[in-house]
């Protein structure tokens, strides 16, 4: 379990205060409007009215004693800017901020942040690969130019195993699991054999995942 101080509970903000609660971490949640305090508070261990651009506002909540400090303010890149400055100024361990440009991450990382969230470009960019395709149903990316993909079996591998399918050689996929409806197998071997009813998790830079599966 972690502490977050969470700054910025608009709709953004909301989101993510509700899946660090469900989660089971401890929120702190501020910001300048009492109303969208009160729409968030079920999902809050604890809430501030304040405007998180005054230092001295921040300083009078403790920044060194949460693990993360997430800016989620929109449409306020000043303040936002400001937010994160004085967070890392007053110790703050960790923080994250939300970035809507491109120029305004690299603003943001030069000035504290330790990560920038940018979740119209993320979310435009899973939305582009995950509907681009009829055989890919999700992924994750984990770096510039590798992801864990979620793909359905070709009807052209059924009853073939890992083995015979050889993709790590061939494109340099790797299969992690095969799932079945709500059922992960995560102990695959070169024997493991594939159905087409299944999805496989596959490790690996998208082009080569594109002519593997003829994407």
């Amino acid at each position: 379990m972690k502490s977050v101080l969470l700054i910025g509970l608009g709709r953004f903000g909301v989101h993510i205060a509700a899946q660090l609660n469900q989660l089971g971490h401890q929120v702190m949640g501020v910001d300048r409007d009492e109303n969208r305090i009160n729409n968030a508070m079920e999902y809050l261990t604890s809430a501030q009215i304040g405007d998180s651009s005054n230092k001295a506002f921040l300083r009078n909540l403790g920044i060194g004693n949460y693990d993360v400090c997430i800016v989620a303010i929109g449409n306020d890149f000043q303040s936002s800017l400001e937010t994160t400055c004085y967070l890392k100024e007053l110790g703050a361990g960790f923080v994250v901020s939300r970035s809507e440009q491109d120029g305004q991450a690299e603003f943001l990382l030069h000035n504290g942040a330790d990560e920038v969230l940018y979740p119209e470009k993320q979310v435009a960019k899973w939305a582009a690969i995950r509907y681009g395709s009829d055989h890919i149903l999700d992924y994750i990316e984990l770096d510039d130019t590798h992801s864990i993909f979620e793909v359905a079996v070709p009807a052209t591998w059924d009853g073939m195993s890992i083995g015979q399918l050889d993709v790590r050689r061939k494109y340099n996929l790797n299969i992690m699991a095969v799932k079945n409806g709500n059922n992960l197998t995560l102990s695959v071997t070169p024997n493991t054999i594939m159905k087409k009813e299944n999805t496989i998790l596959v490790v690996g830079e998208y082009k080569a995942l594109q002519k593997c599966f003829h994407l």
